[in-house]
């Protein structure tokens, strides 16, 4: 995978990229948009796949969910993976599901032992399935459990370590996490073990407020990234050097110059993460 910037790769653009290949390092898709068997979504996807490397992000498999991993659902992603070989597969440290159903949506997790174990139950599994490591993502929460006895970043460096998982550092849920739960968005990235990110996610949020009147940020996805967002990736890619970073856009789609122009300017912090690199090696 090229140590650049990319995109989400969405039906609205298919067309535009394929005339006029973009000069972008790569295009992520969501694992759950491709399991079906055919149609034109695997037509398009298959020939972007053809000219620029493919990272696939997984939203469904529940990892932190209490239930079992739904095993059909790893089946389809199996054969999803070894259709199209991505580079990089990832998903989210979140629950989803319950004996309910399926949220549409990525809930939090205590941090604690007992969900340590699960959590590394299911992350072995599924890399056991799939024979390749997947990425793990921190999530942008909102609250905090009571029962939580570990940190956030504590956490997820102990779930890398007893799995072997890479990690996929999302800035700005780390913004986000920060900003609603008043901690220090870089006392957390002092905290992340940096060393075992392969992929950074970018993206937009939504500024609301509270029943305080506190600012609430929302990880909507469907804006241009933030300063705040831009100034803590350039703090990360110092610390890291340069890192495949995605620019995600998932709601009220631009027209597909803008999304490159976003990818353009990570494309930027990260080349000048390049020569600094370049300088001192």
């Amino acid at each position: 995978m090229p140590k650049r910037a990319g995109a989400g790769l969405k039906a609205e653009h298919y067309r535009v990229i394929l005339e006029t290949r973009p000069d972008v390092g790569f295009f992520e898709v969501h694992a759950e948009n491709y399991m079906g068997q055919g149609g034109p979504p695997h037509r398009y996807l298959a020939a972007i796949a053809a000219l620029y490397p493919i990272s696939l992000h997984g939203v469904g498999l529940s990892i932190g969910g209490r239930r079992p991993l739904d095993k059909d659902h790893l089946c389809r992603l199996k054969t999803l993976i070894d259709r199209y070989r991505p580079a990089l597969f990832s998903e989210h440290l979140a629950w989803s599901t319950h004996e309910a159903g399926f949220f549409h949506d990525l809930l939090p997790l205590p941090y604690n032992s007992d969900t340590l174990e699960h959590v590394c139950e299911h992350v072995d599994e599924v890399q056991t399935m799939l024979a390749r490591q997947m990425l793990l993502e921190n999530p942008s929460t909102y609250v905090q459990y009571a029962q939580s006895t570990y940190s956030e970043t504590d956490f997820i460096a102990e779930v890398s370590k007893r799995t072997g998982c890479g990690l996929l550092l999302d800035v700005n849920n780390v913004f986000i996490a920060s900003t609603n739960q008043w901690w220090s968005p870089a006392a957390y990235l002092e905290s992340f073990p940096l060393s075992r990110v392969q992929e950074i996610h970018l993206a937009g949020y939504t500024e609301e407020s509270d029943e305080r009147q506190r600012p609430l940020l929302i990880d909507t996805h469907d804006r241009p990234v933030s300063e705040s967002v831009w100034a803590l990736f350039e703090r990360v890619i110092g610390r890291t050097g340069p890192l495949p970073t995605l620019i995600e856009w998932d709601a009220a789609l631009p027209q597909w110059p803008t999304l490159h122009a976003e990818a353009q300017r990570a494309d930027s912090v990260i080349l000048e993460a390049t020569k600094a690199a370049t300088l001192y090696a």
